[in-house]
């Protein structure tokens, strides 16, 4: 069975960084898709971006140029740089997982299969 769980969440103010780790077991994930969602609250749960098990990246609008993601494979982890922070950015983070090799970057929930219990971001103004 797959685990993944996140941390490196916390309280930054508005312009600084944070780098959040997504931290696999159970399955080396080196040849699947990873990705990064976001929810705040009373909101639906938002694609931030992913990597393909090639290390092709996908980022949503919002977030391109200040994100960037990042994977250890012989750590069997992801990483998801937050730079220039704005308080929109707040929300629980998630890590996700394709269960399929050699997938391509998915964009909504449907195309994960494993997911992290979520790290509460707060980037305060």
């Amino acid at each position: 069975q797959v685990q993944l769980v996140e941390s490196g969440g916390g309280l930054v103010q508005a312009g600084g960084s944070l780098r959040l780790s997504c931290a696999a077991s159970g399955r080396a994930l080196s040849s699947n898709a990873m990705g990064w969602f976001r929810q705040a609250p009373g909101k639906e749960r938002d694609f931030v971006g992913g990597i393909s098990w090639s290390g092709n990246t996908v980022y949503t609008d919002s977030v391109r140029g200040r994100f960037t993601i990042s994977r250890d494979n012989a750590k069997n982890t992801v990483y998801l740089q937050m730079n220039i922070t704005k308080p929109e950015d707040t929300a629980v983070y998630y890590c996700a997982a394709n269960r399929r090799v050699w997938s391509a970057v998915g964009t909504s929930m449907s195309g994960y299969d494993y997911w992290g219990q979520g790290t509460q971001v707060t980037v305060s103004s």
